[in-house]
């Protein structure tokens, strides 16, 4: 399976603190791949550098083999390639529902376009992934009204309306109800063998990574210190004094 996704030796400073340092590694297309390391290790800087919310210093992002590392948040957006964030990025004041119409202003650059896109279908379809997420029954709801963990639901439920090629989800599973965790593994899952979307996880619960992801990368110090398949990285005494805290 080819690479979808391409980061090779990107490097990132903030004045004198170096978040990433010759990093390299490869989502290929159609699959779950994870990125873990403890709290400070680079991770979310990593994504930020894929999705063009700063320039890297030094190295390449490839996306569908062209370079994207000088490319706006909204040129690499419409190319497919989208992310969420740990703290959530809703409209509180809007329904669930205007908050899925919205989203989608994304791909058309416009968010006067929320009204017109309900007379093409796009409705229906955010009431349909409203239910794939759990959330149809809140769909008339304001945002800001609901549970944090409802509101990432949301945010992931967004962030499939634009019908990504790569979605990368921070922390996708924490603030939500530990009782929940299970269905919302099945419901990634399903968007990558249903949907079709390439998946690239930043996730803390090392039970929801391992049982989710295909191949995980993990970051320590900002630096790529371990990659493998789950059992691999579950066993990897590196990983395990980084990360996991053994003695």
């Amino acid at each position: 399976m080819s690479a979808l996704l391409e980061v090779k030796n990107v490097s990132k400073a903030f004045g004198g603190v170096q978040a990433n340092s010759g990093i390299s590694l490869e989502v290929p297309e159609g699959k779950i791949i994870g990125l873990i390391g403890p709290n400070g290790s680079g991770k979310t800087t990593l994504f930020s550098s894929i999705v063009g919310y700063h320039p890297i210093d030094s190295g390449s992002i490839r996306f569908e083999g062209s370079e994207i590392s000088k490319m706006r948040v909204r040129q690499i957006a419409r190319r497919g390639l989208l992310r969420t964030f740990q703290q959530t990025r809703i409209y509180g004041g809007m329904t669930c529902v205007q908050n899925m119409l919205i989203s989608t202003s994304m791909r058309d650059q416009t968010l006067g376009r929320l009204f017109a896109s309900q007379k093409s279908g796009e409705h229906g379809r955010a009431e349909e992934l409203l239910e794939f997420v759990g959330l149809y029954q809140k769909r008339h709801l304001m945002a800001g009204d609901l549970s944090f963990g409802q509101q990432k639901l949301l945010e992931f439920a967004m962030a499939l309306m634009n019908e990504p090629r790569l979605l990368m989800l921070d922390e996708p599973t924490a603030g939500i109800n530990p009782t929940l965790i299970n269905g919302l593994i099945d419901r990634l899952k399903h968007a990558n063998t249903t949907f079709g979307i390439t998946l690239f996880v930043i996730e803390h619960n090392m039970r929801v990574i391992m049982n989710l992801a295909e191949h995980i990368y993990c970051l320590a110090h900002g630096e790529l210190l371990a990659d493998g398949k789950p059992e691999e990285i579950q066993n990897d005494q590196r990983v395990l004094d980084a990360y996991l805290g053994a003695h």
